[in-house]
């Protein structure tokens, strides 16, 4: 999936956000350390309407806390060498992906144009598309730019990955099952759920 379509003139080539931000709007892209991903086909219903009924969940569960859900496509700088990506120039700053959800409880952090910086928490639903970039490229990249807690659902199994920042680095994932009552380690007072259909 890597540099593809008609804003990736060259396999192989590191983008920065101003490239990226010359690209054609209906076009959807990630850039992970300046290497271009294509976030296209669109997902299949069934990881629409997991994600809306997790969101709804968590917007439910959340209400009158500081921290706040939110949804793709919603853009993430990040850096992954603590510098706040929001004071790089657009020449340096080269990582921009889309989360399918994100909690931030730092209300700097969101700015009208995007989230700048880590997010707490972090839920990538796989697709056959994006199931590899997910599990390796952005699991390392929410690891080294300090996001708490990143969770990897299978949407036809209900598996879930979990990782918890320990020390600066993801400790031993643990499993669990979304069909089941699931507590995020870091908030333990919310629960989420989805019913086997």
């Amino acid at each position: 999936m890597e540099t593809r379509g008609p804003s990736a003139l060259k396999e192989g080539k590191k983008y920065t956000l101003e490239d990226w931000r010359s690209w054609p709007e209906e076009e959807r892209w990630e850039l992970i350390h300046g290497t271009a991903f294509d976030m296209s086909p669109a997902p299949r219903l069934r990881h629409q309407r997991i994600l809306g009924k997790l969101f709804t969940q968590f917007a439910a569960q959340l209400e009158g806390k500081s921290c706040e859900p939110f949804i793709a496509p919603v853009d993430l700088f990040l850096t992954t060498d603590g510098t706040d990506p929001a004071a790089l120039p657009e020449d340096e700053a080269n990582t921009v992906v889309q989360p399918d959800m994100m909690i931030v409880c730092s209300p700097e952090k969101c700015r009208e144009n995007g989230i700048f910086g880590p997010p707490d928490w972090i839920l990538e639903i796989l697709s056959p598309s994006t199931s590899y970039k997910d599990q390796t490229e952005k699991k390392n990249l929410y690891e080294k730019a300090g996001v708490r807690e990143y969770w990897v659902l299978n949407p036809d199994t209900l598996d879930l990955i979990m990782y918890k920042l320990e020390k600066a680095t993801y400790g031993v994932p643990l499993g669990a099952r979304l069909d089941s009552p699931t507590a995020l380690g870091i908030f333990p007072e919310v629960v989420l759920f989805i019913p086997i259909r």
